[in-house]
């Protein structure tokens, strides 16, 4: 048998490449749907806080690395200073109710910012006016590359692609509306906005721009994983006009949620093509059982039962399925990994071993189920058709 299936090798290869696009197609889309939700939890750890609170009406356009909170509406673009405090007492007060027993209040990480777009050395910049010790508790993973960090209120931290832009070494200074700061330190590179950005004492900033008492948002990172995050930002929400306050995992489930769907209906098209190929198996055994009368004549004519017919085709279609899987498996891979990036920006696609199971499940069911007809057509052929087929 296996001499049989080796001497018509090409014909196997040539059914199983049917099978093949419809495997790689399934491996390819899982692999990259994996790196793509991947990409979209490790942005959100990123993020550091566990909920952000923006006015309920504006044109800031906020993001998590580059997941986008969406862009609001003009309108009342800042928070006052009072309404801040009313987000750190709802804060405080929900997780001083949870049950959660290592959550203490002044644990809790709140960082206020006000974004200025403005000209640095002749060149459009976002400054970001920001609480240094509470913007550290919230991005831990922040390190300063060159220099130090904020220390006073005449001093700023850049982003490492800004400072590149800027050619801004530590130790320069640059101007702010009319007041001078100076380079305290230059950050790691961090994936995110950050690097793009000036960071800068609020106080500085609401006073340079006539800012006084506003902000642009509020970051929030809760002390626990069990704290009550939802019902933090339904409280704010409500107690609240004119802000709007919007949890990291929402806007994670959001995203995950889009892309869920969108693999489904890639999957429902690779399931066509699987469809496709397995017409492309049945038809090339359709094709074997006419080319091989003589041969299956002789089986019966020495003995062979009808059982025994069937599970040589089955058996053939088997192989056809191993092959199938093994390139449909590697050929999805070697895709995902080549366009992963692409759909994804950002993504970084791995080797995922759970699939190749799948691959070789998919492919032998695919053409096993396409064999059986060809294989039911070959117990009918008689003796006396051998001889007719000389």
């Amino acid at each position: 048998m296996i001499k049989d299936v080796v001497r018509r090798k090409r014909r196997i290869f040539y059914s199983a490449l049917g099978v093949v696009v419809g495997t790689m197609t399934v491996v390819a889309i899982l692999t990259m749907a994996a790196a793509g939700e991947a990409r979209i939890y490790n942005q959100v750890d990123k993020y550091g806080a566990n909920l952000t609170v923006v006015p309920a009406i504006s044109n800031v356009d906020m993001k998590i690395g580059d997941l986008s909170l969406g862009i609001l509406a003009v309108g009342e673009n800042y928070i006052s200073d009072d309404k801040l405090m009313k987000v750190r007492q709802i804060t405080e007060s929900k997780i001083r109710e949870s049950t959660c027993a290592s959550a203490k209040a002044e644990d809790t990480a709140l960082s206020p910012k006000l974004y200025i777009n403005t000209t640095v050395r002749g060149v459009s910049v976002t400054v970001v006016g920001i609480e240094p010790v509470e913007e550290s508790r919230i991005k831990t993973w922040w390190k300063v590359h060159q220099g130090e960090y904020l220390t006073n209120a005449n001093q700023a931290v850049v982003g490492a692609i800004a400072a590149n832009s800027l050619k801004l070494n530590v130790g320069d200074a640059i101007t702010l509306n009319k007041t001078d700061v100076v380079i305290a330190g230059i950050l790691d590179e961090t994936g995110s906005n950050d690097d793009y950005q000036i960071f800068v004492p609020i106080t500085t900033l609401q006073k340079e721009f006539g800012k006084d008492s506003l902000i642009s948002s509020v970051d929030i990172r809760v002390p626990c994983s069990a704290c009550p995050v939802q019902y933090i930002v339904d409280d704010i929400n409500q107690g609240i006009t004119g802000v709007r306050a919007v949890s990291v995992k929402q806007i994670a489930e959001s995203e995950t949620g889009i892309m869920k769907r969108m693999e489904r209906f890639m999957l429902a098209l690779a399931g066509i093509t699987l469809a496709v190929g397995s017409f492309g198996v049945a038809s090339t055994m359709m094709s074997s059982v006419h080319q091989r009368i003589k041969d299956i004549g002789i089986m019966r004519a020495v003995g062979a039962s009808r059982g025994q017919i069937i599970t040589a085709f089955i058996y053939e279609a088997f192989i056809v399925g191993v092959l199938g899987g093994i390139i449909g498996y590697l050929a999805g891979t070697l895709l995902a990994y080549a366009i992963g990036p692409i759909i994804f920006a950002g993504a970084t696609v791995t080797f995922l071993p759970q699939y190749l199971p799948l691959s070789f499940l998919l492919a032998i069911t695919v053409s096993t189920i396409a064999a059986v007809y060809p294989a039911y057509s070959a117990t009918k052929i008689k003796v006396a058709d051998s001889f007719r087929s000389l």
